[in-house]
């Protein structure tokens, strides 16, 4: 009679256990996906939600209603006493001011470490961030409230680059890849880089620089920008490894290449053994 510890596993709790059901060795368990279901519902909604917004700018839709009601309503004018302390804090999201103090932590992460994961993937997503939004930028050519033309109008293919917000797209991924790189205080990190990101995108809006849904789709660009983070970790980690591999060493006379220079030339086990003296 077999222990506890040794009786034959059942073929449910072996397939639970992704190991081969035929009676032959364990198979490796199936590789993990880059993504878990929540974060695909997400990045498909945040994917979703941004077509939307810009197939309601596109369209001339309620959405440019919308904008051109806020703009009319001068925030700014009508409520100046904050005006001086947020024109100073749209800066974090700037890209040049925000970028230097994320690489400086970003920076010192790595040197923590001992790798150079967190600058790649800091470049990967402010890459990603420009080949994105800079081409909407480009393709949809839109003006600002400032220097809009005609009331109503959405102000499109005019040569802007107002949509989506740069401001709010930057600050989304700048601040967030500083969440997802904290390790055991991302839930926190999380938390402020969401508020900063609200926070700098509702300021643009209050100081008539960018419009509603201009902060619309900056903050569905940045997310998406910071849900795909994942599905580039097997690249990161390949650059990390083909960066970070140490050089091969030589042995004496440049013989037996990956042999360190201390290593005798022929392993112990296939020197000849001693000869005896004779006898006699």
């Amino acid at each position: 009679m077999h222990a506890p510890s040794e009786l034959p596993e059942s073929p449910t709790t072996t397939r639970r256990r992704g190991l081969r059901t035929t009676g032959g060795p364990a198979s490796r368990p199936s590789p993990q996906p880059p993504l878990g279901r929540r974060q695909t519902v997400l990045l498909g909604l945040t994917g979703l939600g941004y077509l939307l917004v810009v197939a309601g700018v596109l369209l001339d839709t309620a959405l440019v209603d919308l904008d051109w009601a806020v703009r009319l309503a001068r925030p700014h004018e009508r409520w100046p006493g904050p005006e001086p302390l947020l024109d100073n804090w749209v800066v974090a999201g700037q890209r040049g001011p925000s970028a230097v103090a994320v690489l400086v932590w970003i920076g010192w992460r790595a040197r923590r470490l001992g790798r150079i994961r967190p600058l790649l993937v800091t470049g990967a997503a402010l890459l990603l961030l420009n080949l994105t939004v800079g081409t909407v930028k480009i393709v949809t050519g839109r003006l600002g409230p400032h220097y809009a033309h005609y009331v109503g109008s959405p102000e499109l293919f005019s040569g802007g680059t107002i949509f989506p917000s740069g401001h709010t797209a930057n600050a989304v991924v700048t601040w967030g890849v500083l969440a997802y790189l904290a390790g055991r205080w991302r839930r926190t990190g999380a938390v402020l880089a969401g508020a900063t990101a609200c926070s700098v995108g509702l300021t643009t809006v209050y100081l008539g620089t960018h419009w509603v849904t201009d902060v619309l789709a900056g903050w569905a660009a940045g997310l998406l920008v910071l849900l795909s983070l994942p599905l580039l970790e097997p690249l990161v980690l390949a650059v990390e490894r083909r960066l970070g591999r140490p050089p091969a060493r030589t042995g004496p006379g440049g013989a037996g290449r990956g042999v360190p220079a201390s290593a005798p030339a022929t392993p112990p086990s296939c020197a000849p053994p001693p000869r005896r003296a004779p006898r006699g």
